[in-house]
């Protein structure tokens, strides 16, 4: 490999270092594929080289804060979008200063790169009045409608992440005594999640009607493919923008599929269940994740307060100011 080449450093990156040593899922290496995709493009617009003749001298720390601050200003990504982009770029510069120690000033400098503080804002979730409306929204009638309300049903009921639902396959569905789904999440962590009476049946009529082998996919696509994320972000754009039309309150929020995810864990909550049994549900690496559940819920902190009380206060009599006071205090 020539010293300070990109593109060998680049290439053995993904290949050796993500692919092999860390064995990577397949959705972090998509994450971090884009991030240098949209690093390349900028780096072939602005430096005026083609992306294989780049050196690791070219990205240093001042074009990767003009990179971040392309991606806000130009393309409109949110801070935590930004962030993961950051956190891509010191992935591959860590694995730079292992193997090309010459080049320390520039990959100290990109890694001396904080990531950027944002508002953390209160998290969106469906009531459960919202919920049934959105479930009702699919055509039955057709086959599509009834992909569509299995796959919704159980997105709410479990809260699996969009690319868990992707990823499952018919035999990861166990329907008879003790009904569950089985999912791979982040992590590489395998997970059990149990399921209503209703949603298993529901589940057992779907599959009965799909067919297919046990290793196809639990959702295909209308061509019989493998449904996308970007699939399943339509889908729950579709049928929000019908339940919508029957629920005002809809309206004002917007609903991803990450949404659904949010609102089975606010069930959870709502009913009593544990931080720590929500967390295990959900396939959070801690259970300090679930506290946003928590700060999110204006139900339990109005009980709360309900509990404690406070103190006493009675409405005083508005008296206007002494007309002269009142003259002063205008000027």
């Amino acid at each position: 490999m020539k010293s300070g080449n990109l593109a060998g450093l680049l290439q053995a990156f993904f290949t050796d270092r993500l692919m092999h040593q860390r064995r990577a899922s397949p959705h972090t290496i998509a994450s971090y594929r884009d991030t240098f995709r949209l690093l390349l493009g900028f780096a072939q617009q602005h430096i005026k080289k083609a992306p294989a003749v780049l050196t690791i001298k070219d990205l240093d720390a001042p074009f990767i804060s003009a990179f971040l601050d392309h991606l806000e200003r130009d393309r409109g990504v949110s801070v935590r979008s930004r962030n993961v982009r950051l956190a891509a770029i010191h992935s591959f510069f860590r694995y730079v200063a292992l193997e090309e120690p010459s080049h320390v000033a520039v990959t100290q400098r990109v890694l001396a790169m904080p990531t950027k503080r944002y508002t953390r804002r209160q998290v969106e979730f469906l009531s459960r009045s919202e919920v049934q409306v959105l479930l009702a929204a699919p055509d039955r009638a057709r086959w599509a409608g009834r992909r569509d309300h299995a796959l919704l049903l159980l997105a709410v009921q479990t809260g699996l992440r969009c690319s868990e639902l992707t990823g499952l396959q018919v035999q990861h569905l166990s329907l008879g005594s003790g009904a569950h789904v089985r999912c791979v999440g982040k992590g590489r962590k395998e997970r059990c999640t149990p399921l209503l009476k209703d949603t298993a049946g529901v589940l057992r009529a779907w599959i009965r009607e799909r067919g297919g082998s046990e290793t196809d996919p639990l959702f295909p696509s209308t061509r019989g493919g493998l449904l996308g994320r970007d699939g399943v972000q339509d889908i729950v754009a579709k049928h929000v923008a019908t339940a919508r039309l029957h629920c005002a309150s809809l309206k004002k929020k917007r609903v991803t599929p990450h949404v659904l995810r949010h609102s089975a864990a606010m069930n959870l909550l709502q009913h009593g269940v544990d931080r720590t049994v929500i967390a295990l549900w959900l396939g959070h690496e801690s259970v300090e994740t679930t506290q946003i559940y928590l700060d999110a819920n204006l139900q339990m902190k109005e009980q709360a307060l309900a509990k404690a009380g406070g103190p006493k206060a009675r409405p005083d009599r508005f008296r206007p100011d002494d007309r002269l006071l009142a003259f002063l205090k205008r000027l």
